[in-house]
Order: C-alpha cells, then structure tokens, then sequence
C-alpha cells in the first residue's frame, strides 16, 4: 500500500484518523508546513490539489522556491554486517563506496 498522493512535483502523504474519522496529509519534500484534510478520497484529493496550488500561488508571490533544495550529501545507516559488505563489494568492484550506493540508488531509481 502506498500512502501517497502526486501532484505537479508535490507529494503528499496520506494518514487517517479513526477518532475523527477523516483522512489528513501533509506535502512532504518542503521547508513549510502544509496540511490538508478530506472526509473522502475524493475530498483529500481535492483538497491536497489545492493545498500545492495554494503554496505554488504563495511561494511565487513570496518570490520562494516551492520545493526543499538538497546538498548532495546524506548520511546513510546500516547495519554493520550489511556496511560491510558494501564496502567489500565496492571494493572488488573497483568503486568507491560513495560510487556504489550511488550506482544502487540510480538503478533502484530507474527501475
């Protein structure tokens, strides 16, 4: 199951709330928070439409980037079994270890 929604090149996750019984979200992938909420798929839909359309709308009165910049650098946590190996087949590879999880990304990514 994928508790996700995509619109333009906003995602959004989706959750529910059984006390209130309506379903919530908020864009994901920004340096804001933004919220919607619908009482059906089809309102949250809607709803999470509007929300992106709304921050787009603000974002360029604002003169803002809409979506999260990133670096180009992350930390990654593994086991140390599974960084072992990592290391040991990037090795064999001829690779750095940087070159092969990047390598890995780009395949799963493609994929």
């Amino acid at each position: 199951m994928k508790d996700r929604l995509k619109y333009k090149d906003f995602i959004g996750s989706v959750h529910f709330s059984t006390d209130d019984e309506v379903f919530f979200g908020k864009i994901e992938g920004i340096n804001d928070l933004v919220t919607f909420e619908g009482n059906s798929v089809t309102k949250l839909k809607s709803a999470f439409r509007d929300a992106v359309n709304d921050y787009i709308e603000l974002c360029r009165e604002s003169g803002k980037q809409a979506l999260k910049s990133f670096k180009g650098s992350f930390n990654v946590r593994l086991n140390p079994e599974l960084h072992s190996k990592a290391f040991e087949t990037a090795l064999l590879e001829g690779k750095t270890l940087n070159q092969f999880v990047k390598e890995a990304i780009e395949s799963k990514i493609e994929n």
